[in-house]
């Protein structure tokens, strides 16, 4: 080609044509196709198998068991939440102790099953010597309910894990934004609350969803202490009618309550990281 000659767009090699079908995508609709079928069965087992009388009787109870779970969730990741920030911040601290302390908590509500923390309290707190040191600091009054035991059981799990996910989050904000506030003369205080927090709030988004899923799920094991929530109304239907439906439904339930959590979450953080789109399309 000369010097200052144009290429038209004719004289363009022409591009190789992507295939249609490919090894991966063929897979991929293979496995949707199944699953497709699998759901269609279960639902028409469903359908074809109910037994009306069964659904009529402990229908009602299992709605009343998912508002009891959908309680004790709120509830818990709630409280849970205000104690992962001190707790978080004491993970950060330039105390040794303060960071030791809370550490020991992390460390032991993360590493231990929720089972054995409910039983702990619940079981534990019904041992003579401790009922008896219970009621000489006049709280045997809160540990004798098993309600009571395990919201405090749920609160301090998710509290830790809240903590752990806050305090990484905090860690991942740039240093610069600490120094270019300190250069402003922001208060330590004021740089906290107005340029890491609602960084690490935004950057710990995701996680702590997939937290509220897991206590979501995690919160079947209150029916294992007389809790009547959806799988503590499942045992008990199934008890009385052996009928293995009943799980079925509750399973169903739990699905439904973390899809549409699952959608609203996303929603949500959409809706709050919408500036961080606006300035990565400018």
């Amino acid at each position: 080609m000369a010097v200052g000659e144009v290429t038209l767009p004719s004289e363009v090699p022409p591009q190789p044509r992507a295939k249609l079908w490919t090894r991966a995508r063929i897979t991929g609709f293979a496995l949707c196709g199944f699953w497709i079928l699998a759901g269609g069965s279960l639902a028409y087992s469903l359908i074809a198998g109910l037994d009306v009388e069964t659904f009529e009787r402990y229908g009602p109870r299992l709605l009343n068991g998912l508002w009891l779970t959908v309680q004790l969730v709120v509830v818990s990741v709630g409280l849970g939440s205000l104690l992962a920030l001190p707790i978080a911040l004491a993970r950060l601290s330039g105390s040794a102790i303060i960071r030791g302390m809370s550490f020991a908590y992390v460390y032991f509500f993360r590493g231990t099953p929720l089972l054995a923390q409910v039983f702990l309290l619940y079981y534990g707190a019904g041992q003579k010597e401790v009922r008896l040191l219970l009621q000489d600091w006049h709280l045997w009054w809160f540990f004798r309910e098993a309600m009571n035991c395990v919201l405090l059981a749920f609160t301090l799990n998710t509290a830790a894990y809240q903590a752990e996910i806050l305090r990484v989050a905090i860690r991942s904000v740039p240093r610069g934004q600490t120094e270019a506030a300190m250069s402003l003369g922001l208060p330590g205080w004021i740089t906290f609350l107005k340029v890491i927090l609602p960084q690490a709030l935004i950057t710990s988004l995701r996680p702590l969803g997939n937290e509220v899923i897991l206590m979501i799920k995690g919160s079947a094991i209150a029916s294992v202490v007389t809790i009547y929530d959806l799988m503590g109304e499942a045992r008990l239907a199934y008890s009385r009618t052996f009928n293995m439906d009943v799980y079925l439904w509750a399973a169903i339930l739990y699905l439904v309550i973390v899809e549409t959590l699952r959608v609203v979450w996303e929603k949500l953080e959409r809706r709050l990281t919408r500036h961080l789109r606006q300035i990565q399309d400018e």
